[in-house]
């Protein structure tokens, strides 16, 4: 922040061909002035109404030479500042001549000095939190001031979006991936509100975020100001901790304790900071809030006795077979290990889709709605079901009534919707490691000939699909994954969409060594796709190429933000599945035997789209130019890609 000091310097200023009556803004040593000339001459004041702040160089000067405020019609003397008799409002006014060479102002010499909201920031930085998604805007900008400083320092990036909403997505993405806090930021009232979806995917999908927002005036608020909602209430249920900051005192630790409450609970953490403690100065020293000393390992061992049975059931197990959730993808190499170990097939829910590739021998991809049958009927046939990180959803189906072990970190999530047989609290890592020292290994010949056949019968019906088109000569979605299966790299990042469009990519998109697959699991919510690519960009600085896949109607939502990833030069490569329609909606009203209503939408042609904000746009409505353009919108640098692909309404 920028204060006043107690020497003075003469700025050139140059307000133009001002005529007599007439009054403009300047900038100079470092504030907004308002110039005004009037019959008497040149007149200095502070741009800022002392009232509301409005910006007095927008104003005019009425037939009685008053300087009026084009917000409130507060009047000012030009010359002075004051105001009429009986009024206690002054606007600061400055020391102004004309000179041979132009005209001067005398103006304070402004002094830097960290404000509260530098004070803060400097502890979220050195939290790890280095990556801010936002909107800046009036009730923001002094927390906005200090992350342009922490920018600058190179300790953060910041991506300003064009929807809130998108910030919140692109900050669940960055946390999906890699299990670390983004920031997202808003103002207050609208701005605060259209974060909520895209927190509660995180929360829900159990990653950390932080939110900032913006707030009114102390003084204004309650009896109803402009953009006033009450935040802390509107944020309650979805934040696991949430706090005002008003005084630099404890500033410090709020962000410490925001930040902590967010990585240890994988949740929500909310601060909230009103328009005029973002401009209070920070303390001269204040207190160190590290993360070392805060922050336990969560490499939890598990009990004995509970790790005794679980062994015990694997031991005698004839065909064990491994499930996997969410929860488990950073033990990906310890989980395959011990499948390996034991010659336990590996299922995966939809959210756990790319743990293990399909292409690996024990690999039989997801359960469920979005899953293949090969995966229900490796289920069907198991004794033992060892599951680590997930969550029972009813979307995944996993069996209720097969023996089960069940490996969590958070015993909440142990037995959390019916018994188990074995709950085992445990970091999964350990645990996989400890039971790949005990367990004897195991060759089970005829398992690993079952999947490979039930693989092989269904790649054969996939091919079939692939080769369908429907009565408008659209092509079946299975033929866009096939040929995106053999174009992708190795170490892509997929964010996948909600819809039709979900379960086309569960179905038939079949996942490589090294590639990682993020979606809003829980919430489901459509939309999510292309805000989490920014993330997930973000997260990786480009280092590994982001994929991102949606229907026409997901990428509806936040088609402007496309343009955000061509300000940031962020090389996504979105795949939009064109069919018209909200696809998933028409199959349920048909499900339901309910007629088909209100599910056509009026696109654009969205290739031309992405050019016409500066990125690169391809449109396929033959398969065989899938390939061509696909592997030509991968290679694109330095600018996003979207690749709009015509296909069915329907995927089976």
């Amino acid at each position: 922040m920028h204060e006043p000091g107690n020497t003075t310097q003469w700025h050139k200023i140059d307000p133009g061909d001002l005529e007599v009556g007439l009054i403009t803004t300047v900038v100079a040593g470092g504030r907004a002035l308002a110039i005004s000339r009037t019959a008497e001459g040149w007149g200095a004041l502070d741009n800022h109404c002392p009232h509301q702040g409005g910006p007095l160089g927008d104003g005019e000067i009425d037939d009685r030479g008053w300087v009026i405020c084009p917000w409130h019609g507060y009047e000012y003397d030009p010359a002075t500042g004051a105001p009429p008799a009986g009024y206690g409002d002054n606007a600061s006014c400055f020391a102004i001549e004309e000179r041979e060479d132009g005209l001067y102002v005398e103006l304070p010499v402004m002094e830097d000095r960290p404000s509260i909201m530098d004070q803060m920031v400097d502890v979220m930085t050195d939290w790890g939190v280095d990556t801010v998604f936002g909107m800046v805007g009036h009730s923001n900008l002094g927390l906005a001031e200090a992350l342009q400083h922490a920018e600058e320092d190179g300790r953060l990036r910041y991506f300003g979006i064009r929807h809130e909403g998108a910030a919140a997505f692109a900050a669940s993405g960055y946390a999906k991936l890699t299990g670390k806090p983004a920031a997202c930021f808003a103002i207050a009232g609208p701005g605060a509100t259209n974060l909520l979806t895209g927190l509660w995917d995180a929360k829900v999908d159990r990653v950390p975020i932080l939110a900032l927002t913006g707030q009114v005036n102390t003084q204004v608020l309650g009896p109803g100001a402009f953009q006033e909602i009450p935040t802390a209430a509107a944020f309650e249920a979805v934040s696991e901790w949430s706090q005002t900051v008003l005084v630099a005192e404890n500033a410090s630790e709020l962000m410490a304790l925001a930040l902590k409450h967010a990585i240890v609970k994988r949740d929500v953490a909310h601060l909230i900071f009103p328009d005029d403690t973002q401009n209070l100065p920070g303390l001269d020293d204040p207190p160190p809030r590290p993360s070392e000393g805060r922050l336990s390992t969560v490499g939890i061992t598990p009990p004995q006795a509970e790790l005794d049975r679980a062994v015990a059931m694997l031991e005698t197990a004839e065909r064990p077979v491994i499930i996997v959730g969410n929860g488990a993808r950073p033990f990906r190499d310890e989980i395959i290990a011990l499948a390996e170990k034991i010659d336990a097939p590996v299922l995966s829910t939809f959210k756990a889709k790319g743990i293990i590739p399909d292409d690996h021998p024990l690999g039989t991809g997801p359960l469920g709605r979005s899953g293949t049958p090969i995966s229900a009927g490796i289920m069907g046939l198991a004794d033992v079901l060892l599951v680590f990180g997930a969550s029972f959803s009813n979307h995944t189906g996993i069996s209720k009534k097969k023996p089960t072990i069940q490996v969590d970190f958070d015993r909440m999530m142990l037995g959390k919707f019916h018994p188990v047989d074995v709950p085992v609290w445990g970091e999964i890592g350990v645990t996989c490691g400890l039971l790949a020292e005990r367990l004897t290994p195991r060759d089970r010949p005829e398992v690993l000939a079952d999947v490979a056949d039930r693989k092989a019968r269904w790649r054969t019906e996939k091919a079939r699909r692939a080769e369908l088109v429907d009565p408008q000569g659209r092509m079946h979605p299975a033929k866009l994954f096939e040929v995106m299966g053999r174009v992708v790299p190795e170490d892509v990042v997929m964010p996948v969409d909600v819809g039709n469009n979900t379960y086309s990519y569960g179905h038939y998109f079949e996942t490589r060594p090294g590639q990682d697959v993020i979606m809003s699991g829980y919430l489901g919510s459509i939309g999510f796709s292309f805000p989490a690519a920014l993330g997930a960009w973000a997260a990786t600085r480009g280092a590994r190429k982001v994929v991102s896949i949606s229907g026409d109607g997901g990428f509806g939502q936040y088609l402007a933000d496309f343009t955000t990833a061509v300000k940031y030069e962020m090389d996504i490569t979105h795949v939009l599945l064109n069919n018209d329609e909200l696809g998933k909606i028409s199959r349920e009203q048909i499900g339901a035997y309910r007629p088909v209503w209100q599910t056509s939408l009026v696109n654009p042609n969205f290739a031309d789209f992405a050019r016409n904000c500066g990125g690169e746009g391809f449109r396929v409505t033959d398969p065989d130019d899938l390939e061509e353009a696909l592997t030509a919108a991968i290679a694109v640098k330095g600018k996003p890609s979207l690749v709009e692909v015509i296909v069915s309404a329907r995927d089976v």
